[in-house]
């Protein structure tokens, strides 16, 4: 087990990672939230069906209720949030109780929102079971979706601990392994060339990552990230260039319907938009069809759906949060692990989306 500590202006709090840290939960609210009331579990409801049963011995000291969310980016609606409410106020959950979110990034966004607003904020644990939530379990951003874009109902609200289990990684689909890893390539890109450079070398197939190379890389994810938020608890500044690759990303998947792109693929072609735009704005000296080559041998797509119209697409990122007044912020690269946030007019974006 590794242990990580994240620390924001708001609060400090310990990241745990490992195989069977799951096992650890109980404890820890016992000594370290000993003033807790009812513990409510929202999990997603596949990740219910593979690993409830098998947990349940080790949270049998807490008094839990259990709400199965649906999977995915469709439990992230107004619909499943009111229900959750309606849940936790029927169950009799109160400030001193504490929500645990046990599925992949889009149950921790919905559960975290719940805990930020029910009764004006309660706590909450992360659970991540998926690779991308890695980067999502941990900052304090959440929120849930609404049809116009991702993640637009939200706060700022962080967790008191995250327990990061690998053994729930074992039975991800190939699908949801590409999405999390591009987070992963995210996070060296914007702030680590050394780190970047070791996973080009080391990483030329996602199907079978050895268990020793998988914990470092999810380790040094959650670093880069805790770094950023440790500088930046509410994206003011430096937070945005977590962004990267979002922009249009965040585009894709809305476009696509959530659920039909998933948000790693889309923002490995969000990554692949932007380092072109740097190399032409900034001057980045980067092989973009290599990284092209290398994101295709790892399964990932690297262009655009025929289906999405680029108009629509420059509607979406105009709703994006770092937009000011309508005028679109990218997040680009003047050198690997040295991100600048770049205005651009929806003239040469449009010019950009018909080249890509």
């Amino acid at each position: 087990m590794e242990l990580l500590r994240i620390t924001t202006s708001s609060k400090e709090y310990p990241v745990f990672i490992g195989n069977g840290v799951i096992h650890q939960l109980t404890e820890f609210v016992k000594t370290e939230l000993s003033s807790f009331t009812k513990v409510c579990l929202i999990v997603d409801s596949a990740v219910a069906d593979l690993y409830l049963k098998d947990l349940q011995p080790a949270l049998a000291e807490l008094e839990i209720a259990i709400y199965k969310a649906p999977s995915g980016e469709q439990a992230k609606t107004f619909d499943v949030y009111y229900e959750i409410m309606s849940f936790l106020l029927d169950q009799k959950l109160d400030r001193k109780s504490i929500i645990v979110a046990l599925g992949g990034g889009a149950i921790g966004d919905l559960a975290g929102f719940v805990a930020a607003t029910y009764m004006r904020g309660i706590r909450f644990i992360q659970v991540p079971t998926t690779i991308l939530a890695h980067d999502s379990a941990v900052g304090g951003k959440v929120a849930i979706n609404h049809p116009k874009g991702k993640n637009m109902i939200g706060a700022f609200h962080q967790p008191e601990a995250v327990f990061y289990d690998l053994e729930f990684l074992h039975t991800l689909p190939a699908k949801e392994k590409r999405s999390g890893f591009a987070e992963v390539i995210k996070h060296g890109l914007i702030h680590d060339v050394v780190f970047y450079a070791h996973l080009r070398d080391r990483l030329q197939s996602l199907e079978e990552v050895p268990p020793s190379d998988l914990q470092a890389f999810l380790k040094r994810g959650i670093e880069i990230k805790g770094d950023f938020v440790s500088e930046d608890e509410t994206e003011q500044n430096v937070r945005a260039y977590l962004n990267f690759g979002h922009t249009l990303g965040h585009a894709i998947e809305a476009e696509m319907g959530y659920g039909g792109w998933t948000h790693g693929e889309s923002v490995a072609v969000g990554m692949i938009f932007a380092l072109q735009l740097s190399r032409k704005k900034l001057k980045l000296k980067f092989n973009v069809e290599d990284f092209k080559s290398w994101l295709s041998i790892l399964g990932y797509e690297t262009t655009i759906p025929e289906s999405v119209s680029h108009e629509k697409l420059l509607q979406r990122m105009k709703q994006d949060k770092k937009s000011v007044g309508q005028q679109i912020h990218f997040v680009l690269l003047k050198e690997i692990g040295k991100p600048e946030l770049c205005e651009l007019s929806d003239e040469e974006l449009l010019e950009e989306l018909a080249h890509f």
